[in-house]
Parts: C-alpha cells; sequence; structure tokens
C-alpha cells in the first residue's frame, strides 16, 4: 500500500510540475473549431474578406495560454510571424489588417499596427515564457517590447509618455488621439519591470482612464490638445461602445490589491449603476451625458462580470451569458465573452505584478 501510495504521490506532483490541466475549458475548444484556421489563423467571418487582425491573434495567444495550450499557442505566433511581421517579430510590429484583396489574393491590407495587440503580445509571450519555461518566447516578447517603445510610444507634452494606438495616424501635434481601452493595467504592469517609459507610464494612463470618463462613463476615443488638455467636448459627441467595454473589462480582471483599482472602479461607478437600471449593458453611451443608446450583446454582458463583482446586477449579466449559445459567426463578441466568463468562471486571474495565475492542475469551477 506504500508503494502504491508513493506511485500515487509521483504521478500527481508530475502533473503538478507539469502543469497538464486538470479540466478542459470548453469554450476555447469551441472557439478554436470556430475561428482558427489548422495554420492557427484566427478568421473574423463577418467581414466578406475572411480578415484576420493582429488584435485576433493577440488575444487567441492569449486563451491558449489561459488553456495551457502549447500546441496552438505556437501555430497562433507562427503564423502570425510569417504573415504579419514579414517573418520576423523582433525586427518588425505586425500589420493590423490581412485578408482577401481585391483581386482575391491573400495578402496584408493594411500594414500599419495596432499597439493594443502588440502589447498582448507581448503580454503573452513573455508569460508564455515563465509558464512553459520558454527562454526562447522571454527573448522575443522583450525584443518585440523594445520595438514598441521606440515606434508606438510618444512623448506628449503636458502628459508624459503615452501608447499611440499605432505607429502612424496618431501623432499630429497639437493634437494626439488615443484610445483607452489599448493599454490594459495588467499588461503595463507586467512590463513594468523592463527598461524604458513603462513605469511612468503607469501614472499616465491612469490619467487617461480617469480624466476621459468625468461622468463615469469610458470613451472609445479621445484626444489630448496640448496648452489645453483633453479634448472632452469635440464637434462629434463622444460615445462609449465597443472600444470601451474593454476598458470595464480589464479594470475588474485587475488583482484586488493593484494600487490603481479602486479609483477606476469608483470612478465607473455609473456605468455599473446604467446596466443595473436597465438590465443589460448600454451599446452606446454619450460620455457627457450618460444617454445610451441600444442594448449590447451578450460580449457585453460578460466584459462586465468581472467589473459587477459585489453588484446584483452581475447575477443577471452571468444569467443572459450562460445562456448565449455561440453561432460562429460573431468573433468579437465571443472574444469578449471568453475573457469575460472565463475570468468568471475562475480559469484564470490576473497578480499585482501583472502576471497570469492560470487554473492548472486546480478543479474548475465550470458553473457558479
Amino acid at each position: 500500500m506504500k508503494c502504491w501510495n508513493g506511485v500515487l504521490m509521483a504521478g500527481l506532483l508530475l502533473v503538478s510540475l507539469t502543469g497538464q490541466a486538470a479540466c478542459s475549458w470548453p469554450a476555447w475548444d469551441q472557439f478554436k473549431k470556430a475561428y482558427i484556421s489548422d495554420e492557427g489563423r484566427v478568421i473574423d467571418p463577418s467581414d466578406e474578406r475572411k480578415i484576420t487582425t493582429s488584435e485576433g491573434q493577440s488575444y487567441a495567444l492569449f486563451f491558449a495560454l489561459v488553456a495551457n495550450d502549447p500546441k496552438t499557442f505556437t501555430q497562433l505566433l507562427s503564423w502570425t510571424e510569417n504573415n504579419l511581421a514579414q517573418g520576423a517579430l523582433k525586427d518588425h510590429l505586425p500589420a493590423w489588417l490581412w485578408g482577401r484583396n481585391d483581386e482575391h489574393q491573400w495578402s496584408v491590407l493594411d500594414m500599419n499596427s495596432a499597439s493594443d495587440a502588440d502589447m498582448w503580445i507581448v503580454w503573452s509571450l513573455l508569460e508564455a515564457g515563465r509558464l512553459w519555461n520558454k527562454p526562447s518566447y522571454s527573448r522575443l516578447g522583450q525584443r518585440l517590447l523594445k520595438r514598441v517603445a521606440k515606434e508606438e510610444v510618444a512623448k506628449v507634452p503636458g502628459l508624459g509618455y503615452m501608447l499611440l494606438p499605432g505607429k502612424h495616424g496618431f501623432s499630429h501635434s497639437p493634437r494626439w488621439r488615443f484610445n483607452p481601452s489599448y493599454l490594459p493595467p495588467q499588461v503595463l504592469n507586467r512590463v513594468a519591470r523592463y527598461s524604458g517609459p513603462w513605469v511612468s507610464m503607469r501614472d499616465t494612463n491612469q490619467r487617461l482612464l480617469l480624466e476621459t470618463s468625468p461622468k463615469g462613463f469610458a470613451p472609445d476615443w479621445v484626444e489630448w490638445v496640448e496648452g489645453k488638455g483633453w479634448d472632452l467636448a469635440p464637434e462629434q459627441p463622444l460615445v462609449g461602445s465597443y472600444d470601451a467595454i474593454r476598458v470595464y473589462l480589464w479594470a475588474g480582471m485587475m488583482a484586488d490589491n493593484d494600487p490603481y483599482k479602486a479609483q477606476l472602479l469608483k470612478r465607473w461607478q455609473p456605468m455599473a449603476q446604467a446596466t443595473a437600471k436597465s438590465g443589460l449593458p448600454p451599446e452606446h453611451i454619450s460620455v457627457e451625458t450618460g444617454e445610451s443608446k441600444g442594448d449590447g450583446p451578450e460580449g457585453f454582458s460578460a466584459s462586465l462580470l468581472p467589473f459587477l463583482q459585489g453588484n446584483k446586477a452581475q447575477d443577471v449579466q452571468r444569467q443572459r451569458v450562460l445562456e448565449y449559445q455561440p453561432q460562429g459567426d460573431a468573433y468579437y463578441n465571443d472574444v469578449l465573452t471568453l475573457f469575460g466568463h472565463g475570468w468568471d468562471q475562475k480559469y484564470f486571474r490576473f497578480n499585482a505584478q501583472g502576471e497570469l495565475i492560470p487554473n492548472w492542475g486546480q478543479v474548475c469551477a465550470n458553473s457558479h
């Protein structure tokens, strides 16, 4: 009996050390089947060009890591590098858009970069290197991070170092254009240990998030004007919608002991209240007045699950997400659902250093 117990304990230890998950993630398996090709390309079928974005590749890398799926991670990374980064991520920022062109050929459709995708790729490489003990991933992540700092970070007068949404088209002094959802605080926390502008950007990024939400609603896009500050009353009113929903998602998933989290949750309580009042998250909401239009899809409800902790509205949104049946034709909605519902089901957490705490080797909480 002692011998058998020893074998059993050794087996359990091996499972723990090799990081084999004691459970599967059905939603990830379904997502792979619906959206990811055998070569590792994430396809958005809602666009007739069957496009792939660097955003889609970056999110899938994150999910593959959470799911302890190194095979898919490798396929995704290889496709991204070979098709979006001219064969070398260490030397080129990935192009943000790929698909079928007017001549019905498959190629890059827009060479500009998307910094949110680039930062998630950096994060995924660094964390894959750490969790899977793959130094090559860590090295590549650090090389790409240096390139992001060089090509997508600007020192904005009166504000400081900021992440531009892409390499081209967002810096036209005296105006700079930003997307508050592009730099999740946990991603920034993870890279702050490396040389560069990252430590100082934690304060400037917090300013972006807080100061552009004066009434408690985050905008999709906003501009900073040198000598004036944030342009919160432009000719076209600021609206929070399909981009801004991620702002609440990232904040809700921050570690509870992150010193920046409480401020963010407090500032955005009007969004929680609006959701609780109507029963559904608003699809579009005025940043200036709080007036809403339309009901957000199921992915919006999933995005708010981490954000609504302790709020009665969380149970309503959770039930809606549980009843949602993905059809394989709503890429972005399903991405938001994987993030928010995956967190809610305890498949992953982040610590205050921005590191992933995966659910490998533990019993999964597949339902509430």
